[in-house]
C-alpha cells in the first residue's frame, strides 16, 4: 500500500514515523534509496525532496 505525507523540512526522521505509530525497531527504512539502520533512522532529518520506503515488520506463527 502506498501512502504520501507531507511533513515539515527539518522533522527528524524518528519523529515522524512516532506520529504515523511506527516505532523504528519494528521498520526498516530505504531512505533516498539507501537502506538505514536503527542508529541512522535516529540521527536523520528530512529534507525537501527526499523519498522513502517505510515496510512494516510483521512477525507471527
Amino acid at each position: 500500500m502506498e501512502k504520501t505525507f507531507k511533513v515539515k523540512e527539518g522533522t527528524p526522521l524518528s519523529e515522524f514515523l512516532a506520529s504515523i505509530n511506527l516505532p523504528i525497531k519494528n521498520v526498516v527504512v530505504e531512505y533516498n534509496y539507501i537502506a538505514l539502520s536503527p542508529l541512522d533512522i535516529k540521527k536523520t532529518v528530512i529534507k525537501n525532496g527526499d523519498t522513502f520506503e517505510i515496510v512494516q515488520i510483521v512477525s507471527g506463527g
